[in-house]
């Protein structure tokens, strides 16, 4: 009953399917296929697990416990955080339509899967770098133990309702046969 470890746990996913992506990338710099569900998969992933679930929890729990706690909203880590959300969902827009275009028979949006995963991937690696070493350690300190469990109980309520009942270990089975099949 961790908020802290589970978020720090879905950076790990996070992680694995940065790996993955950087690798489909690849595939698309040199004219290689991806399977279009396996495509579609990832950005599902992405759309689901990272924006709606992983950022979901810090956005309307996590964020709002750490200004009650005295952290300034505008200025510092919440806000940077914050616009880096908003950044990742115009890169992971940019990698839909590219999809989609793919899907209709335009092969040249491989390029621009190929162009725009390596700043997704270094956004989010430099995001975790930043949450894991300055916002979580802040709310392991200036959080008590009862805003935790609230915290945790929010946690799960959102996995609840936002993506169902076992879709987080769906999501973490999808990384292991992505992982196989594309390497990461």
């Amino acid at each position: 009953m961790d908020p802290i470890g589970e978020l720090k746990n879905e950076h790990r996913g996070v992680e694995t399917m940065l790996g993955i992506l950087e690798n489909v990338a690849a595939r698309y710099a040199q004219d290689l296929n991806v399977e279009a569900k396996d495509l579609d998969a990832m950005l599902e992933f992405l759309n689901v697990f990272v924006d709606q679930c992983h950022h979901g929890k810090e956005e309307e729990f996590l964020f709002p416990a750490l200004e009650a706690a005295g952290v300034p909203k505008d200025q510092g880590p919440i806000g940077e955080m914050l616009q880096e959300h908003q950044q990742g969902r115009r890169l992971v827009a940019k990698l839909r339509e590219a999809s989609e275009k793919l899907a209709s028979g335009d092969s040249s949006a491989g390029k621009t899967i190929a162009k725009t995963v390596p700043d997704y991937v270094d956004l989010l690696n430099r995001h975790i770098e930043k949450e894991e070493s300055i916002l979580f350690q802040m709310a392991d300190n200036m959080l008590d133990s009862e805003k935790k469990h609230e915290l945790w109980e929010a946690f799960e309520e959102l996995e609840k309702e936002r993506i169902g009942p076992g879709r987080h270990e769906a999501f973490h089975q999808l990384l292991d046969r992505l992982q196989q099949t594309y390497g990461g």
